[in-house]
């Protein structure tokens, strides 16, 4: 039996079905639901630059953002509103333990209760963690994508985090009213290391319908 005589092919919207896409009838309870994906800025040592690695994304380097979900890779550049931001608590599982996200949580104290949790503790660490929930913008198109992403700032990033919290505050009105540019820009720690950092700066205010669109997704996911 053929695929098509299953389902129609996911690239050849049906007449039956057009006017049917965006949030969908079934979907009313979900809300926040769902999976955010991560905006993650790759680094000399990320396995996403290692062409020898299973986690190569072809094209990627390091000072490029990549969607962790999808493997988007957005270049040195995103054009970002800020939704939201939390100060949180993140349990990763260690590099040569196999890496990945245990959780977030909202103190030290949860992070360390939910490593205990696990069968071998001694494989994570805590990160405090600054979390902005993003909505990105395209600079070519001038399209927003249809879902929000999360950047985590972490370590040398938490000042960084901490500035662009000062100027948002400073501009006043809702935290998603302006438009920001975030590069990456290369920098070097007290031992001379090079590494991969951010910069933030204000672009602009938000036009209105991106205004409106930003706001319906604070209210879903806040």
């Amino acid at each position: 039996m053929s695929s098509t005589a299953l389902a129609i092919p996911e690239d050849k919207l049906p007449a039956h079905l057009k006017g049917s896409t965006g949030i969908g009838r079934g979907n009313e309870n979900v809300g926040s639901n769902v999976t955010i994906p991560r905006v993650k800025l790759l680094q000399k040592m990320s396995d996403e630059v290692d062409k020898h690695h299973a986690n190569y994304v072809q094209g990627a380097e390091p000072g490029h953002f990549l969607n962790t979900l999808t493997g988007q890779n957005y270049g040195e550049e995103l054009y970002a509103i800020s939704l939201t931001f939390k100060h949180e608590f993140t349990v990763w599982r260690k590099r040569d333990a196999g890496g990945g996200l245990l959780g977030s949580f909202p103190s030290n104290a949860d992070a360390q209760a939910a490593i205990d949790m696990q069968e071998k503790p001694a494989d994570y660490d805590i990160t405090e963690t600054h979390t902005h929930v993003l909505l990105l913008k395209d600079p070519t198109t001038g399209d927003l994508e249809p879902s929000p992403i999360i950047m985590d700032f972490a370590s040398s990033k938490l000042r960084i985090s901490r500035n662009w919290n000062s100027q948002i505050g400073m501009k006043g009105g809702d935290r998603f009213a302006g438009l920001w540019k975030i590069k990456s820009v290369a920098v070097e720690n007290r031992m001379g290391n090079a590494f991969m950092n951010l910069d933030v700066e204000f672009v602009g205010w938000a036009q209105e319908e991106d205004y409106k669109v930003a706001e319906k997704l604070y209210e879903q996911h806040s």
